[in-house]
């Protein structure tokens, strides 16, 4: 996702001379070739997180386009008071680039585990969240926050995301993609843990399930539509993320399933259940330790709908 998030950055500024890429120490050499050919577009203000947010929305206010760019929880942590009062309360186009979300930083431990970002950032009024699953989905997600007028959140993995789409398709903010069809749940994921999350629902119908799938790639605002249809289509309702459960997609959901009456359906949230990631490892050894496998999924899935 971050190469992808690069890529398109570098193709967009190229074509407009108001687009900077602000960063803060991290990922200076991927940024190598940027720095290379726009020199005058690049600034890196090492770990200094809450000046380079501030700096943004001076350069948004003469109307600049700057998209800054730092490991997620140092970003929308450490820089929140510069988020919400420089960027955010004066309703500037800083667009805030955060890379290993949960925790695919997986053996650094939970201070480098961003578990609490969305939450973080779609309290913030006239904030928009993304949160792609593949490389397709963050170039898509980069080239929406430019057309966005005002504070945007992108939420990516590493460069090592595997592809999720084949080929490409209609990308639009605030409306999640149906991957799979099914009629005995439904099962809303983002971000990076979609693709685990599509190894259960392959696993589920070799059991006999019938799981919808669908990727929310935005959090903010919330596809309200495809919610409501799920709800009444299939009666059950499984949220999965790599974020606490309060705060995240999961709350979003169940939000929307309150706030307009939808007939009875059976809900839960899969996530951090108010604790910190536990313990170290793989990326995969840390979804496992998390409960968040695809094998937590399938039995997570089978208990929703046989209303154990």
């Amino acid at each position: 996702m971050r190469n992808a998030y690069i890529k398109k950055l570098y193709e967009m500024a190229g074509n407009d001379s108001r687009i900077m890429a602000l960063v803060a120490d991290n990922g200076a050499i991927v940024y190598d070739q940027f720095r290379k050919d726009y020199p005058g577009q690049y600034l890196n203000f090492g770990i200094s997180e809450a000046n380079m947010i501030g700096t943004a929305a001076g350069l948004a206010a003469c109307g600049k386009i700057p998209f800054t760019y730092t490991i997620a929880n140092f970003l929308t942590m450490r820089a929140f008071e510069q988020i919400r009062n420089d960027v955010c309360l004066q309703k500037m186009n800083v667009k805030l680039v955060g890379i290993g979300a949960g925790f695919i930083y997986s053996d650094l431990g939970p201070t480098h585990h961003s578990t609490e970002d969305i939450a973080l950032m779609q309290i913030l009024p006239g904030m928009t969240v993304l949160s792609p699953a593949d490389p397709l989905e963050s170039s898509y997600c980069t080239e929406a926050a430019l057309q966005i007028d005002g504070p945007v959140y992108l939420r990516l993995g590493t460069g090592g995301t595997p592809t999720l789409y084949e080929e490409d398709y209609d990308f639009q903010v605030g409306r999640g993609v149906t991957l799979r069809e099914g009629q005995d749940l439904t099962i809303f994921a983002t971000g990076a843990i979609v693709h685990e999350t599509v190894s259960a629902v392959d696993r589920l119908s070799e059991k006999g399930v019938s799981a919808r799938l669908i990727n929310m790639h935005t959090i903010k605002p919330i596809d309200v539509d495809i919610i409501r249809k799920a709800a009444q289509e299939t009666g059950a309702i499984l949220t999965i993320e790599e974020h606490a459960v309060h705060g995240g997609l999961g709350t979003s959901v169940a939000a929307v399933l309150l706030e307009n009456h939808t007939s009875p359906v059976r809900f839960k949230s899969m996530g951090l259940q108010d604790s910190f990631p536990v313990g170290y490892g793989s990326y995969q050894e840390m979804k496992e330790l998390n409960g968040l496998s695809a094998d937590d999924i399938v039995n997570q899935s089978i208990q929703l709908i046989s209303g154990d």
